[in-house]
C-alpha cells in the first residue's frame, strides 16, 4: 500500500524507507505497491485538525475495505499494525478484513512458523529492555548526536568533516580513523585520515558508518599506534609505541548507519553470572573485532554457549554503555567448519539462497541425451564463423566454464583478422527476469577455498554458455583488423556470433606448442584419431595461430608498458582435478608467456569496448576507473626499498612500474616480490562507475595505464560484464536504427547499481581471504609444532615495529607478526647456534632494523629482508576467528632440502591444507560419479557448485593485469 509505505517513512526515517521500497522492488517477493491515494475510490482527504498517523491508518484501512469488495469477498484482507486504538476501531467493523497485531497474525496466520514466532518474542522483548532501561538510567554515556540539519550546514562550512568510520581490528578498543570523502577533505586541505581515539571519541558509531567529525585543537592530536598488538581489550596504548601526532577528531553525528547482521558468540556461564544481576540481559562478543559488544535479551543464553549466533542491532542510546540488539538465528557450533564457514558469508552480508524453481525454469534444457540446440530463426540474426574462423580456449586444466577463446587469421589483403570470442550470456538472461535479478542481487560469483557459490546456475555457466570445442554456441565477438607487419589496429567490429571451438587447450600445452615441444600434441585430445597428414596439417594452422597471438599481445602489452602499465606481484595458483573431479592437487601456478598473452587479449577487448560504449553513451555506459594511489600510502615502499639500496619513484605509474623493475636483488628474488606485494597495497581500489557520474579526466585506469576500461570478458561470472554486453548490444543496435532503450539504464540507477556491486565484490574479496585464512588455521591447529617439521618454515621480514617484525612465509603464502617483546617483558636473545629464546632486556627500532639486547649485554639485530626461521601457531579464540602466529626459533634461514623450490613457488602446500581440512571436515560432500548422469543431493537442494569445481579460485589472472588477489585492488 502506497500510504503505508509512506507511514514507513514517516516515522522510521528516509534509510528505512529505502530499504521497504528496495524490499517491494526485487521481483523475487512478487509484491505489487498499490497507489490507493491516486484512485478515486480508495483515496481519502485529510480532515481538518487531524494527524498524519491517524490520517494514514484511516486511508490504510479504507483501501484495505476497497480491495476486499473489489475482489468480491473471494479473499480475506489482513491489515496489521500495532495501534491498539486502530484494532479496537476497525477490528470488527468489516467482515473479511482483519485488523490484528502482529502477534495475533503470527498466531492465527502461521501458527507452526517456529523460527518467526522466536524472531518476534526476541524483539519485542529487545524494546522492553530498552524502554525500561531508558526510564531507569538518566546518565549520559555519550554525547547526544548533532541534529541533521546542523550537520549538513556543518559541512557545508567545513566546519565538520565527513567520513567512513573504519576501526582498527588490532586495536578495536582505541584506534578508529575516519576516512575523508566528498568535498570537505578539500575544504580542510588534510593529507591524512582523521584518527579517532578512543570510544568516546568514536560516540556511538559502527565500523562503516558515514559520520560526521569535529578536529579537535593540535595540541590533542594523537599517534597511530606503530607497535604489533594483539587483538585485546586493553584501554590506553604505552605512549612509546605511538607515530607523530596526526589530524585527530570527535565524531558528533552520524550521517548514514551500516547496520548488518552480526554473528556473536554467547559468554560461558560463569562470564554471564558475572556480568549482570538480569539474567535476561546477557552481552554477547561479535566475531568481528571492530564491533562493540551488543546486549541481547534471550532466555536460551546457556543453550546457545556453545554455538555461533546472528543478532542485530537495534539501537545505541547516549546512556547505554553497548548496543541493545535482539537475537536473529543460530548458525553452528563453535570451531565446526560449516558454521565457521556460515559466519564468514553473514559478516560479509554473502546470503546466497538456492536457485528457486521459477528462475531455474528460465533456463535452457540441455543434457547429454538432449544437447542444446542453435536455434534456426536466431541462426539468420547472427554473423556464422563456424566455417572461416580457427577458434580456440586456453584456459587451466579441467576447466568447465569457458567465457572467453581467441581466433587469429591472415585477411585475403594480407592483413590480420584478429578475434576475441566471448560467450553471450544476455541471450539466455534477459533484463529483469527471475533470473537477471538473481545474479544482481549476487553481483558476482563467490569464490571461497574449498568451494564456490554461482552468480549464474550451472547449466548456463558449465554447459550452454561455456564454449567447449567441438560444439555450436553463441558468442559475442571482437573482431579488429591488424597491420601485418606493425601490428597496429586498424579497424574493429561487434557481432552476436555463432562459434565452434576447435581446440580447448590447457595453458601448458599452449605453451608448449609455443615453445616448438611436439610432446604436448598428447594433451590436446582433438588432435587424436587422425592419420598423420591431418594430425600435422591441423597443428601447424594451431601453432601459427598460437605464434601470431602471441607476437601481438607482446606488441600490445609494450604499447602500455610505455604508458605506465604496472606489472604487480601476486600469488598465481591453478588446481589440479582427478578423474572423478575431486581436488588432487593446488599447484603454483609457473608464469607462462601464454598466459601473458591471453590477458593481454582480454585487457585489449575490455578496452576497445569501453570506448565503444562511452562514445556510444557518454552519460550511462559502465566503465572501470582506477585512481592514482595517494603518495602518503607509498611511504613504506619506499623505506623498505631504501634498506636494500634501492629508490622507488612514485610520482606516476610509469616511474613506479620503472623503479619496480630495477629494484632486483639477483641474491634473493623474493625481495622484488615483496615490494610489488607493498606497491599493491598501497593502490587505491579499482571501482565500476557510470560515465555520467564523474568528468572524462577521471575514467583513466591507472595501473593498467588505459584512458578507459571496462569489463567484458566474464558474463559467467560478473554481473558488470552483462551490463556492458548490452550496452555493446545497445551501440550496435543504434547503428543498425534498432531499439536500443531495452538495454541502457539512466545514469542515476546505474551508479547505484555501481554502488552495489563494488560493494559485493569487496565482500567477495574479503570472504575469499578469510575463508584462506581458516583453513590455514585447521590445517596447523591439530599439528604439535615442536615435532611436525610442517610448522617451521623460512620467512622474510618486510616490516619494522617497536616489538617485534612482520613476516611473510612463501612456502605457506602467510603474512604475520612476530614478537621481539613478549608479554613478562623479556627480549629474543640468540645462542651460539643462531637459535632464539627470551631473556630480560630491552628493545631498540630504528627505520630498517629493530635490536634486542639483554641485560648481559648479549644483541641480536634483524632488519627488513631478512630471512628468519619461524614456527607456526594457532592462536585460538572462542569468540572470534583463529588466528596464524608466528614465532622466531632462529636468526637464519630454515635449511631444507626443498627451500630453493619454496622460494620460488609460493604456496607450493596449500594443496594439502585445502584437501586435509576438506577431508576431516564431517559434512563431507557426496561427489558426482564418472560417468553417472545424476545430480549430487547437494546441487539438487542448492543448484549451487560446491566442492567440486576448485579451479576457478583464481580464474581471474587470464583477464587481469594486476594479479595479487589477497590486495584490495582488482583490474
Amino acid at each position: 500500500m502506497q500510504t503505508a509505505c509512506q507511514a514507513v517513512q514517516h516515522q522510521k526515517g528516509r534509510r528505512q524507507y529505502n530499504k521497504l521500497r528496495n524490499l517491494v522492488k526485487d521481483t523475487r517477493h512478487d509484491c505489487i505497491v498499490f497507489a490507493n491515494e491516486f484512485h478515486q475510490h480508495s483515496y481519502l482527504p485529510r480532515k481538518k485538525g487531524e494527524s498524519t498517523e491517524k490520517w494514514q491508518t484511516r486511508s490504510i484501512y479504507n483501501a484495505a475495505v476497497w480491495y476486499y469488495n473489489h475482489c468480491l469477498g473471494q479473499m480475506p484482507v489482513v491489515m496489521v499494525t500495532e495501534d491498539e486504538d486502530a484494532i479496537k476501531q476497525y477490528g470488527n467493523e468489516t467482515e473479511g478484513v482483519f485488523v490484528i497485531s502482529f502477534k495475533n497474525y503470527l498466531d492465527n496466520f502461521w501458527p507452526d512458523l517456529k523460527a518467526a514466532h522466536e524472531l518476534f518474542d526476541s524483539i519485542l522483548q529487545a524494546r522492553r529492555e530498552r524502554e525500561s532501561e531508558s526510564q531507569e538510567n538518566n546518565g549520559k554515556e555519550y554525547p547526544e548526536h548533532l541534529p541533521v540539519e546542523v550537520l549538513e550546514a556543518g559541512i557545508k562550512s567545513g566546519r565538520y568533516i565527513q567520513g567512513t568510520l573504519n576501526v582498527n581490528k588490532h586495536r578495536a578498543q582505541l584506534e578508529a580513523f575516519v576516512r575523508l570523502q566528498g568535498f570537505s577533505s578539500k575544504e580542510t586541505e588534510l593529507q591524512s585520515d582523521i584518527l579517532i581515539y578512543g570510544g568516546r571519541a568514536r560516540n556511538r558509531a559502527i565500523h562503516g558508518d558515514v559520520v560526521a567529525v569535529e578536529l579537535l585543537p593540535l595540541h590533542e592530536w594523537k599517534g597511530r599506534t606503530v607497535a604489533l598488538c594483539e587483538n585485546e581489550l586493553e584501554d590506553k596504548a604505552p605512549a612509546d609505541t605511538t607515530g607523530d601526532p596526526m589530524p585527530t577528531g570527535k565524531v558528533v553525528g552520524i550521517i548514514q548507519k551500516n547496520r548488518r547482521d552480526y554473528v556473536v558468540t554467547f559468554p560461558t556461564k560463569e562470564e554471564s553470572q558475572s556480568q549482570s544481576r538480569n539474567a535476561q540481559k546477557i552481552l554477547v562478543t561479535p566475531w568481528d573485532y571492530r564491533i562493540p559488544k551488543i546486549r541481547i535479551s534471550t532466555h536460551q543464553a546457556e543453550a546457545l554457549q556453545e554455538y555461533r549466533v546472528v543478532v542485530r542491532i537495534d539501537s545505541w542510546e547516549s546512556t547505554s554503555v553497548y548496543p541493545n540488539g535482539h537475537f536473529v538465528r543460530v548458525l553452528g557450533k563453535i570451531g565446526d567448519l560449516e558454521g565457521e564457514i556460515a559466519a564468514i558469508l553473514v559478516e560479509n552480508s554473502i546470503c546466497v539462497a538456492p536457485f528457486s524453481e521459477i528462475q531455474m525454469s528460465e533456463m535452457p534444457v540441455s543434457s547429454s541425451k538432449n544437447p542444446w540446440k542453435v536455434d534456426p530463426e536466431e541462426e539468420k540474426n547472427r554473423l556464422d564463423l563456424r566455417d572461416t574462423h580457427l577458434i580456440f580456449s586456453i584456459d587451466p586444466k579441467g576447466c568447465e566454464d569457458v567465457d572467453d577463446a581467441l581466433s587469429v587469421r591472415t585477411l585475403p589483403n594480407g592483413n590480420l583478422e584478429l578475434g576475441v570470442h566471448i560467450a553471450d550470456v544476455t541471450h539466455f538472461v534477459a533484463a529483469n527476469s527471475y533470473t537477471d535479478t538473481e545474479a544482481k542481487a549476487r553481483a558476482t560469483t563467490y569464490y571461497l577455498a574449498d568451494r564456490r557459490y554461482d552468480m549464474l546456475p550451472s547449466v548456463l555457466s558449465a554447459d550452454v554458455c561455456s564454449l567447449l570445442s567441438g560444439v555450436d554456441r553463441y558468442a559475442v565477438s571482437v573482431l579488429w583488423e591488424v597491420e601485418r607487419e606493425s601490428y597496429e589496429m586498424l579497424s574493429v567490429c561487434y557481432n552476436k556470433t555463432i562459434i565452434r571451438s576447435a581446440y580447448k587447450l590447457a595453458y601448458e600445452a599452449a605453451q608448449g606448442l609455443l615453445d616448438g615441444d611436439t610432446s604436448v600434441v598428447g594433451d590436446i585430445p582433438e588432435l587424436e584419431n587422425l592419420d598423420d597428414r591431418t594430425r600435422q596439417k591441423k597443428l601447424a594452422e594451431l601453432v601459427w595461430a598460437i605464434s601470431k597471438l602471441t607476437d601481438i599481445a607482446r606488441h600490445v602489452r609494450a604499447k602500455r608498458d610505455s604508458c605506465g602499465a604496472l606489472e604487480l606481484e601476486g600469488v598465481e595458483i591453478r588446481v589440479q582435478l582427478d578423474d572423478k573431479n575431486n581436488i588432487d592437487d593446488l599447484i603454483p601456478k609457473q608464469p607462462l608467456e601464454v598466459h601473458e598473452t591471453v590477458a593481454e587479449c582480454m585487457i585489449l577487448a575490455n578496452h576497445w569496448v569501453a570506448k565503444k560504449i562511452s562514445e556510444d553513451f557518454p552519460h550511462q555506459a559502465l566503465l572501470r576507473q582506477h585512481p592514482p594511489p595517494r603518495q602518503e600510502f607509498f611511504t613504506e615502499l619506499r623505506e623498505c626499498a631504501s634498506a636494500k639500496g634501492f629508490s622507488i619513484d612514485t610520482r606516476s605509474n610509469k616511474a613506479l612500474a620503472e623503479s619496480l623493475d630495477k629494484a632486483n636483488d639477483p641474491s634473493d628474488p623474493i625481495v622484488n616480490k615483496l615490494l610489488r606485494s607493498m606497491a599493491t597495497h598501497a593502490m587505491s581500489n579499482a571501482l565500476y562507475f557510470s560515465t555520467g557520474s564523474c568528468p572524462e579526466e577521471e575514467f583513466h585506469h591507472y595501473g593498467l595505464a588505459l584512458e578507459k576500461y571496462t569489463h567484458f570478458t566474464s558474463p559467467i561470472r560478473r554481473y558488470a560484464d552483462i551490463l556492458v554486453h548490452r550496452l555493446l548490444m545497445a551501440a550496435t543496435l543504434k547503428e543498425t536504427k534498432g531499439d536500443a532503450k531495452d538495454y541502457v539504464i539512466s545514469n542515476k540507477d546505474l551508479q547505484e547499481l555501481c554502488r552495489h556491486i563494488n560493494n559485493r565484490n569487496r565482500a567477495a574479496q574479503r570472504a575469499q581471504k578469510q575463508s584462506t585464512e581458516l583453513f590455514q588455521c585447521v590445517y596447523f591447529k591439530d599439528k604439535p609444532p615442536e615435532t611436525d617439521e610442517r610448522c617451521v618454515a623460512d620467512g622474510v621480514i618486510y616490516s619494522i615495529r617497536t616489538n617485534g617484525v612482520l613476516v611473510f612465509v612463501p612456502r605457506y603464502g602467510i603474512k604475520g607478526a612476530a614478537y621481539m617483546k613478549n608479554k613478562e617483558g623479556l627480549v629474543i636473545s640468540c645462542q651460539g647456534d643462531r637459535s632464539c629464546e627470551w631473556k630480560p632486556g630491552s628493545l631498540h627500532r630504528s627505520q630498517n632494523k629493530i635490536t634486542s639486547t639483554t641485560t648481559t649485554g648479549e644483541s641480536v639485530t634483524l632488519s627488513l629482508f631478512d630471512h628468519i626461521t619461524v614456527k607456526i601457531l594457532v592462536q585460538t579464540s572462542r569468540c572470534h576467528a583463529d588466528t596464524i602466529k608466528l614465532e622466531i626459533i632462529r636468526n637464519a634461514p630454515h635449511q631444507t632440502s626443498d627451500t630453493n623450490i619454496s622460494q620460488k613457488n609460493f604456496d607450493v602446500v596449500k594443496s594439502d591444507l585445502v584437501k586435509e581440512v576438506s577431508q576431516s571436515a564431517e559434512a563431507q560432500r557426496a561427489q558426482e560419479k564418472a560417468g553417472v548422469e545424476v545430480m549430487d543431493e547437494d546441487y539438487q537442494e542448492y543448484c549451487q557448485t560446491k566442492g567440486a569445481s576448485l579451479y576457478q579460485l583464481l580464474e581471474e589472472i587470464r583477464d587481469l593485469a594486476l594479479l595479487d588477489v589477497s590486495a584490495d585492488i582488482r583490474t
